[in-house]
């Protein structure tokens, strides 16, 4: 039983070494979700469980190749040509307007497609009320 838990002590310690020289080595400003002070002070206090956290939540994000061939690091942000811009409201979209109109006059030609069926049925109701019973 001794061995297992010196096996478990040998493998805390060599978790608690690899992520505190991985937290003291990385740069600053690609450190995930928290300041290293806070990172350093979880490995060291919560020890396994600041490693592993820092393991999944902490360490910089690896770069990440493009379909264009290039490599964009996390948090470099966007080359101003490639930056996405902000899309216009849709009234001020020619092609949405557009469509507007066309859906506004296909509703007008079916309002009035009702409204002629509507007086045609009122005008069938009137003259069988105006009739009388056989």
């Amino acid at each position: 039983m001794l061995r297992v838990y010196s096996l478990f002590v040998l493998i805390d310690l060599a978790l608690l070494v690899i992520a505190l020289i991985d937290c003291l080595s990385a740069e600053e400003h690609t450190i995930r979700a928290l300041p290293r002070v806070a990172w350093v002070f979880l490995i060291l206090l919560f020890s396994p469980i600041g490693a592993i956290a820092w393991f999944v939540a902490g360490r910089p994000a690896p770069p990440v190749r493009l379909s264009n061939g290039t490599v964009w690091r996390p948090g470099s942000g966007f080359p101003e040509n490639e930056r996405p811009r902000p899309r216009a409201a849709p009234d001020d979209d020619p092609e949405f307007l557009k469509s507007l109109a066309a859906s506004l006059a296909e509703d007008e030609s079916m309002m009035k497609k009702w409204e002629t069926d509507l007086r045609r049925r009122e005008e069938e109701l009137r003259r069988k009320q105006g009739e009388p019973e056989a």
